[in-house]
């Protein structure tokens, strides 16, 4: 079924590859295109998305002008779609993956992270071999999805050397006009566990945007050694943050504050360091969820979850509460480590609307940001901030008739557009 599946991509591919030849270099005019106005009430209560038909103009990859609606225009025909922002997967890994590869489950042997250190140095030699076409087909299913833009981790280990990063750049180079990532320098074999400290820190020269970290306890026997190096690896170089923490009792919750405390003490970090999964959040007491919500929205401190169906909810609408960013990602996409990614991030929004049940038309139309880095339509008071001139022009075309629908609906995205070209 991959196999078939990446045939089909290829040839949507082709034909994406041709059209950002010929609209690159162009203004690109869209017409009929549904766009979301305002919110419609009852007393209160918000009961529908009004919506009307425009003209979009794009022009060097950004809006140039939203215009009242003329169907006879001259333009693209959106045939009524809805317009949202492109999709944002914001926790993945594009180096590792089986897509495209003959199908295989995650083995029964492999418990730990550290079982699969010692699988991955196995098998990494081999998949190294083909890295780049598949990495280059993953980027495909995503933009199938409506995602035009990804945060990467990649690893960066002895078994892997920087191959990994070096393979990834090149399949990004491939997509450039299409897609665009940004990189972690992830050590997903540890970073003294395995001898990775000086790999990061020549990976850290590199064009790459974040500096990883992984279990500090359970992998390398510490939060501070570990933690210490990943924080001025990152300030050393002008880098932001983004580590990995599993750990879900009493070490996940000292590495998190072990954190925020490092970039309260160094303002540069502010905006850039994120803790990705961060399941120690997941077991506290209300009381202990809102201190830390409130200490991690002080530091501008930021969680890229997976909205995990398993175990206890993330408390995301706490960190709402308190002004944490929050991104969402599919993290493993059919490889070794998982195989239940499907490369729809609007999926994960559906999700998180289901966990934490957000069944209105309002709370659906808000969790859509999940899908869209932090991106709506329409502000809390139904006032249109997006689409505005001067916006880069990524966005997609679903077939729904609002935001909320397309969230609880998953709705199909029929069209995506990156940086003002068309890509399918």
């Amino acid at each position: 079924m991959l196999l078939a599946s990446t045939c089909l991509l290829s040839a949507e591919q082709a034909i994406a590859d041709e059209n950002i030849t010929r609209f690159s270099e162009k203004t690109l005019t869209l017409k009929n295109v549904r766009l979301e106005t305002g919110f419609e009430y009852d007393q209160d209560e918000v009961i529908k998305t009004k919506t009307e038909l425009f003209i979009i103009e794009i022009e060097d990859g950004k809006v140039k002008r939203v215009l009242p609606n003329n169907p006879n225009a001259k333009a693209i025909d959106a045939k009524g779609l809805l317009m949202l922002p492109a999709f944002r997967d914001m926790h993945i890994h594009l180096d590792k993956t089986y897509y495209g590869l003959p199908w295989q489950a995650h083995l029964k042997k492999n418990r730990s992270v550290k079982d699969m250190i010692a699988f991955e140095q196995q098998i990494i030699p081999e998949l190294l071999k083909t890295s780049i076409p598949r990495s280059e087909k993953l980027i495909e299913l995503l933009q199938s999805y409506g995602t035009s833009y990804a945060r990467s981790h990649v690893n960066i280990d002895p078994t892997s050397g920087l191959d990994s990063l070096k393979h990834l750049e090149t399949a990004l180079l491939h997509k450039k006009k299409s897609f665009r990532a940004e990189l972690v320098a992830f050590p997903q074999h540890g970073i003294y566990y395995t001898k990775s400290a000086e790999l990061l820190k020549e990976a850290a020269k590199m064009d790459i945007d974040f500096i990883g970290g992984l279990d500090p306890t359970s992998i390398d026997g510490g939060i501070e050694k570990h933690m210490d190096f990943v924080v001025q690896l990152a300030l050393d170089h002008g880098k932001g943050i983004d580590i990995h923490l599993h750990e879900s009792g009493e070490s996940g919750l000292k590495t998190i504050e072990y954190l925020i405390d490092k970039v309260m003490e160094n303002p540069s970090l502010k905006g850039k360091t994120y803790v990705s999964h961060a399941f120690a959040l997941r077991y506290l007491d209300k009381a202990k969820t809102e201190e830390i919500a409130e200490k991690l929205g002080a530091a501008k401190m930021g969680i890229a979850s997976t909205i995990p169906l398993s175990g206890n909810p993330m408390p995301i609408p706490a960190l709402y509460k308190y002004g944490v960013e929050v991104v969402a990602g599919n993290d493993c996409i059919v490889d070794h480590w998982n195989t239940f990614g499907t490369g729809s991030i609007l999926q994960k929004a559906n999700i998180a609307a289901q966990i934490y049940g957000y069944r209105t038309e309002f709370e659906l139309s808000r969790i859509l940001k999940l899908a869209t880095g932090n991106i709506l339509p329409l502000d809390d008071k139904g006032n249109r901030q997006w689409p505005n001139t001067g916006d880069k022009a990524n966005l997609v075309l679903v077939d729904a008739s609002c935001a909320a629908e397309a969230v609880s609906r998953v709705s199909p995205v029929k069209s995506l557009i990156h940086d003002g070209n068309l890509v399918f």
